[in-house]
Formats: C-alpha cells, sequence, structure tokens
C-alpha cells in the first residue's frame, strides 16, 4: 500500500501534467505547466528571519497542495551576502548590482510559466535601493503579493509616498498582525480591502513532558528560563541579567538559557561586542551558574525541544516598532508561558491570560513577572494552555492555506488547490491505548486516563484498524484488532446487550444506568460485522470468537428502534454477510431497513426527504445502510429511498465547495432553513460518516458527482473550512475535537481520531480499488492483443 499518496490517483485532477518519477518537475515535452509563483526573499543558508520565515512558509505551501502551483526562488543578494544555496533557485536579485531589478523585471515579465511574485519586503533589504525596488515593482506585468515584515507606525510624508507607491503597484499586501494592518489603512490611509493577515507560521509540535526533556539535555531540578534568536543589541539580554540576581536570591536552580549564534551581519560590523558585553556582565553579577549561552543556530527539532523544556520564556525586545516575531510566537507555539515588552505583536497576542507584559528595559517588572510565574505553577499551566490555544491557528500549515486562498484570488481563478492527502500515521491511534483499550479523551495529545474508556470509541477503532489490516496486511494490526474486539466482549452482558461506559480502573460507571445505550449497542454490531467480513484473514480463533460475539450480541435486536442503532446494525450485518449469507441475519436487515422505509415514508413530503423530522448526527449513516440493505436484499425500495434521501442530505450540508455538518450545537428542524453564519458545533465522526457514505454510493451510483464530494468532505480536515484551518495534526497522528465558530478545540480524543483515520482508510481503499481496476484493465487489454 502506498503510505503516501497523490490524491490525482484518485481524483484524476490535471491529468494534463505529466511528471517524471523522481519528482514533481513538469516534462520538458508537456505544454500545460502548473503555474509558477516566485518568492522573492532571503533564504537559507542565509541566517535570517525572514530566510528562515520564507523557507518554512515554502515547505508548507509544498507540503500541503498537490498538483496546484509550483513555487520558484529568487534569493535576495547583495556583494556582502552571496551564498550557494541547496534547493532551486529560478533567479538572483543582487541588489547591488547595477540593473539587476531591471533585468529580474524583464526575465519575470517574459516568463510565460511565472503567473505571480510574492516580495518578502523588509525595508533594510532595499535600504538605498529604494527607488530601483519601487522602479521594478511598476514594471512587472505579473501579480504581485507584498509581504510587509515590519510596519513602521507615525511615518513622515517620504515614508508615507514611499509605502504608498509600492502598495499601488501590488495586487495584494500581507501583514502579519491586526495593528500592522491598521496602521496601513489609518496613517498611510491603504484600503482594508486591499489587506490580508496571515500571522506568522508556527510549527506543530508533538508536546513532550518538560520532565522528559530536562532530564535529555541534563536540566534535571531547574527551572529554565529562555530567550532564543541571532543574537543583537536590540534583543536587550542585559535587561534579563539585570533582573536575575533579585530572582536567584529565592530560585537559586534557575538557569537562563541564551539561545542562538550573533547575528550575522552584526558580526561582520563588529564582531562578538555585544555577546562579549554580555559575557562581561555575567561575570560582573556573578551568575555564572544561573546563565548559559547556546552559540549555536540551532536544528529546528532541538529548538522546539529547548522551548518545551523552558517553564518561561523571555522576550525582551527594545523596539516598540518591531511589529512581528517569530521567535515570539514559536515559543506560545511549544506552550511556554511568556513575559514580553510591549511591541505591537506582544499587545495583540498577550491578552487573556496568555501572557505578561513589561515596560522595556525595565529589570525590577522582569524579576517580579518572572518570581509571580515561578510561584505558581497552576497560573504557568493556565497561561501556557490558554496560550496554545491562541496560536493553533497560526500553524505553518493553516499560513499556507491561508497563503494559498490568496494566491487562488489573486490568479483570478487561474490556480486551483487540491489538497495533499497526509500519510496514514497511527502514532496517536497507539497512544491513546492501553493494554486494556482506547482511552476516551485527551488533552491536547496527551490521553487523559481519567475519562476512561467507550464501547463507541473502540467499536470505531475496531472498524479503523480493520480497515487498515485488510488494506496492509500489517500484523501488528492484529494486536489492536485484538484488544478492540477483547474490550467489545467486556462490555457485552450476558443478556446480550452492551454497556458502554468503563473506568479507568475497569469498572462500569454508573453512567451506563442513566443514558440511552441503543445507538451503542448498534456501532458495537457494526464493529464485529467488520470484523466478520474479514474473518478469512484473521487467526481461525479470532475468527470463530467474533463469529460466536455476533451471535451472542444479536439477542435483542427486535427490541432496538433507535433509527441510527438501526442502521449501524443494518451496516454491520451486511458487512458479516459479503463472504457467506446467513438467512436469519438476512432477515434481520429487512426487518429493520423495513422500520426505516417506514419511518421515511411518514416524514418524506417532497420538500424533506428524511427519516425524521430533523436533522441531527450522523446522518449520513442512515441512507448508507438502506443502500446496504439493497445490496444484501436486492429490494429496490430501499436502494431507491437511499438515494433520494442521501441526495437530499447532501443538499443540506454542502455549499460554496465546502462540508458543513449540521452543528451539534443546533439540530436542523423539518421546515427550517440552514443558517450559515450560525457556524460551529461540527464534529470530525460526521464528516468521516459523510466521506464513508458518498465511496458506498460512488460505488453503486458512479456518479462524478459523488467522487467530487468525497474530495471536498475529506478536505474539511485539511483546511477546507469555515476558518480555514486544520482539522487533522499531522504532527501527532490525532485529530482535533470539533470545528466551533472561531476556534478549534485542539483536543485530539478517541472519537475525532477514529474518525480522520476511518475516513482517510477510505480514500486509500478508493486508491487500492483504482490500480486493481487499471491492473485488470491491463491485462483484459494484454488478452486482447
Amino acid at each position: 500500500m502506498k503510505n503516501n499518496i497523490n490524491r490525482n490517483e484518485i481524483f484524476n485532477h490535471d491529468d494534463r501534467y505529466e511528471k517524471n518519477s523522481e519528482d514533481t518537475e513538469m516534462s520538458e515535452n508537456t505544454e500545460l505547466r502548473l503555474p509558477e509563483i516566485l518568492f522573492i526573499t532571503s533564504y537559507p543558508p542565509r541566517e535570517c528571519g525572514i530566510a528562515t520565515y520564507s523557507q518554512d512558509l515554502v515547505k508548507a505551501l509544498n507540503n500541503k497542495f498537490d498538483n496546484s502551483f509550483k513555487i520558484q526562488i529568487c534569493p535576495l543578494e547583495s556583494d556582502n551576502e552571496r551564498h550557494v544555496y541547496l534547493e532551486n533557485t529560478k533567479y538572483f536579485l543582487n541588489v547591488d548590482l547595477p540593473n539587476s531589478f531591471v533585468w529580474l523585471a524583464e526575465s519575470i515579465n517574459t516568463d510565460a510559466n511565472l503567473h505571480m511574485v510574492v516580495v518578502q519586503h523588509e525595508f533594510g533589504f532595499f535600504a538605498e535601493k529604494e527607488l530601483e525596488f519601487l522602479g521594478f515593482l511598476q514594471e512587472l506585468s505579473k501579480p504581485v503579493i507584498l509581504v510587509f515584515h515590519t510596519v513602521l507606525p507615525n511615518p513622515d510624508a517620504a515614508l508615507k509616498k514611499r509605502v504608498q507607491n509600492m502598495i499601488s503597484n501590488s495586487s495584494s499586501v500581507v501583514v502579519m498582525t491586526n495593528s500592522s494592518a491598521s496602521i496601513l489603512e489609518k496613517e498611510y490611509l491603504i484600503s482594508m480591502e486591499k489587506i490580508t493577515v496571515i500571522p506568522h507560521g508556527t510549527h506543530l509540535v508533538s508536546h513532550v513532558e518538560k520532565g522528559i526533556l530536562k532530564r535529555k539535555y541534563g536540566l534535571s531540578g531547574r527551572k529554565v528560563l529562555s530567550t532564543f534568536g541571532l543574537l543583537s543589541s536590540g534583543k536587550s539580554i542585559e535587561t534579563t541579567l539585570d533582573a536575575l540576581p533579585k530572582i536567584v536570591e529565592l530560585y537559586p536552580e534557575t538557569l537562563f538559557l541564551i539561545i542562538g549564534k550573533t547575528h550575522p551581519t552584526i558580526v561582520k560590523n563588529e564582531g562578538e561586542l555585544y555577546r562579549t558585553f554580555l559575557e562581561n556582565k555575567v561575570s560582573a553579577l556573578k551568575i555564572e551558574k544561573n546563565v548559559r549561552f547556546i552559540n549555536q543556530f540551532l536544528p529546528l527539532p532541538d529548538l522546539l525541544e529547548y522551548l518545551q523544556l523552558s517553564d518561561i520564556y523571555l522576550f525582551t525586545s527594545k523596539n516598540p516598532n518591531q511589529a512581528v516575531s517569530g521567535t515570539f510566537s514559536y515559543a506560545i507555539s511549544c506552550g511556554c508561558p511568556i513575559i514580553s515588552t510591549p511591541i505591537p505583536h506582544a499587545i495583540e497576542v498577550l491578552e487573556e491570560d496568555t501572557g505578561i507584559i513589561i515596560d522595556f528595559e525595565n529589570p525590577g517588572q522582569l524579576a517580579n513577572a518572572v518570581i509571580s510565574l515561578l510561584n505558581d505553577s497552576q497560573l504557568r499551566q493556565n497561561i501556557s494552555s490558554n496560550g496554545l490555544h491562541k496560536m493553533a491557528s497560526t500553524a505553518w500549515e493553516n499560513s499556507a492555506v491561508s497563503h494559498a486562498l490568496l494566491f487562488e484570488k489573486v490568479a483570478n481563478e487561474k490556480l486551483k488547490l487540491h489538497y495533499h492527502l497526509p500519510a496514514i500515521n497511527l502514532n496517536h491511534v497507539k497512544k491513546m491505548t492501553t493494554n486494556f483499550a482506547m482511552i476516551q479523551f485527551s488533552k491536547i495529545n496527551h490521553p487523559d486516563l481519567d475519562s476512561g474508556y467507550t464501547l463507541d470509541d473502540n467499536a470505531r477503532a475496531l472498524v479503523a484498524m480493520c480497515q487498515h489490516f485488510e488494506l496492509t496486511g500489517n500484523d501488528e494490526d492484529l494486536k489492536y484488532i485484538t484488544l478492540y474486539f477483547k474490550f467489545i466482549q467486556f462490555c457485552l452482558q450476558p443478556d446480550g446487550k452492551f454497556l458502554n461506559y468503563v473506568d479507568y480502573q475497569k469498572n462500569f460507571t454508573t453512567q451506563n444506568y442513566e443514558t440511552n445505550l441503543e445507538d451503542s449497542n448498534g456501532r458495537a454490531i457494526w464493529a464485529l460485522g467488520f470484523l466478520v467480513s474479514i474473518s478469512d484473514l484473521l487467526p481461525t480463533r479470532l475468527s470463530i470468537e467474533a463469529y460466536g460475539t455476533l451471535h451472542h450480541a444479536l439477542q435483542n435486536i427486535e427490541k432496538i428502534h433507535s433509527t441510527r442503532s438501526m442502521a449501524f446494525i443494518i451496516k454491520g450485518l451486511y458487512y458479516a454477510n459479503l463472504k457467506k449469507k446467513n438467512p436469519e441475519q438476512i432477515a434481520i436487515i429487512r426487518q429493520l431497513a423495513n422500520r426505516l422505509v417506514q419511518m421515511y415514508r411518514h416524514e418524506a413530503d417532497g420538500k424533506w426527504n428524511w427519516f425524521e423530522s430533523y436533522l441531527t448526527y450522523a446522518n449520513s449513516t442512515l441512507p448508507e445502510a438502506l443502500l446496504c440493505a439493497w445490496l444484501a436484499t436486492n429490494n429496490l425500495i430501499y436502494k431507491s429511498i437511499a438515494k433520494s434521501s442521501f441526495d437530499f442530505l447532501l443538499s443540506k450540508v454542502f455549499e460554496n465547495g465546502q462540508i458543513r455538518v449540521i452543528s451539534n450545537q443546533r439540530w436542523l428542524k423539518k421546515g427550517e432553513t440552514i443558517n450559515y453564519v450560525e457556524t460551529g458545533g461540527e464534529q470530525p465522526i460526521d464528516v468521516a460518516y459523510t466521506v464513508m457514505a458518498l465511496e458506498k454510493f460512488y460505488e453503486v451510483f458512479p456518479d462524478i458527482n459523488y467522487k467530487l464530494k468525497i474530495e471536498t468532505a475529506f478536505d474539511w480536515f485539511l483546511g477546507n473550512n469555515h476558518l480555514n484551518q486544520i482539522i487533522y495534526n499531522p504532527k501527532t497522528g490525532g485529530c482535533y475535537d470539533g470545528l466551533e465558530k472561531w476556534n478549534v478545540n485542539l483536543n485530539q480524543g478517541a472519537e475525532s481520531t477514529v474518525s480522520y483515520l476511518m475516513a482517510r482508510l477510505t480514500l486509500e481503499k478508493m486508491l487500492t480499488d483504482n490500480e486493481l481496476a487499471d491492473n485488470n484493465q491491463l491485462i483484459f487489454s494484454l488478452e486482447a492483443s
């Protein structure tokens, strides 16, 4: 099985594009190519914040989208700043070279493959070359997106005019904070219609316990303060050094990590004067045991671990005009409680208990703030949690989506986005699974053991692992299949009914006797039926037990009347009878399907083609179950109602190229109209069920609209939703618990994670089926010839 695939193999996007077998370069003979987007920016190995920013953004864009566009790089250079680049570069711009701006503009204008230019702008890049840069923008015939990393407030007339001229020759402007957008609008008189705010990106982190990381780096028992970035006097590191004696008096175990080498430009101009100044101050204050310089440009994984182990992050820039800081963003995204000086970025982010702001160059305030946090571990934990939720939307994956949507807008529909299918990742599923079963909830990506276990989650987990095993034949899956199956047996009572809620000590909780468990019973039978459907792949003993358990669980089926429970049971028995028909089970399918038909006929009136007078949760399971009933019995009424009800449902949940499943905050009642302004409460499980149902309907009715909707629905997990944010976390393999009106719920519980996995494996099955069909067609063609 391919574990990381191009969705083109499923959805057949842009068949015109011929790719090399080794990379995504277009064939030289291909007439139609992917539209190219040229990034003009500083770029690694140049060591500066914008170079790192651009590399991270380009990587995120390339990882996030397939067959959509191709990013090309034009590094910014000068006579004193030239490099050998490891990545492909299409052009270079040496700002000190005569006529370089003119030459580049001509090259871009005559390059038929280039559709757009993105300029990462910092005033220092074009110092004393402002007129040449403006002339360059004026000469370009391609759309330009201008990204301002600095927006200076209170501009004089000359600066104001220069910025206005740059923007007037650009199609769109990107800034990273709302305050920067406000300055452009109010002080530079730029229309907000031309401005897009895309926050500085941050890296997704698989959060590791601080204690583990401190042991790894030999810092056990230390209270760790940290700061990082290319060293320069503007960072005012001495503010922290002057505060340390007061901190160390109360917390002698404190260690301040100063991470980062001196900025290369500073080294060229003045050598290591500033670092020497700091080292001398450390000696003078006699805090050598409490300060450690890490004079390196750290690899990203190491840097993120240092930030995660930090108890407090200190940002002490003394530049009030610093619009944004990547170091600041990275620290919050790693869960660091942060103390910062009041740069605009900090003022915007550090509100609602997400950090502490102090005055510029005020060691006394800094010391008091650090001590207050070290005194209160719960406060640090709260600030950390609030910060993580605040910065979730800034993940590089989300930044890539925002940029790509802007590219699509600027390209005026000449560019079409196709999301890249992530590799299948079972890590979080396995992390959530103990030696007994799968834990119900998580706190961010850490299992919440106190939440215990549920039959619901483990039934779905069994289906997902069976899907995976059927596709891969990976024997390790059998361990988890057996584990989840044993838990289902544990929940099965002598009378054939299931209990759902089990605490961490393996006791059934009182919630089992306070809640209607019919849906849970239905899901268990679905899982057992799916397990039986792959019995020929299972060890004999497990196969026999699966049949026996399913038979035991069918004792009380006639007493089940919950709509969704009946649907899950039909699905389970459909799968159980794929290989060998059991007349008694087929009879149960007919009995339950007839009940659904009666419900449909009672409610359907032409405008409302549904089984109930409302749409709630797991809606797509109902028409899918009737379709399964038709496949099992050949009763055409089941097929007809399945299609009419499913098409009705799809008309309610697909809008403007997105899926918006029925919110769990407000069901849709018969006669009501969906108000898409009232968004929120969208659950991964409903999107997953829709994907699975669409695949089944496409298998029976080869309607291209079903196929396209599969892609649209799955892309909900990848960022094609009303917030344009990822719901699936590719770093952990977990799925966020829900899409709300203004934010994403970052907890990655069992239900959401397994739901995503079932949807992803459904797409993988489509790929496998396509490959089998292609192979069969090839064999047929060879035989015919």
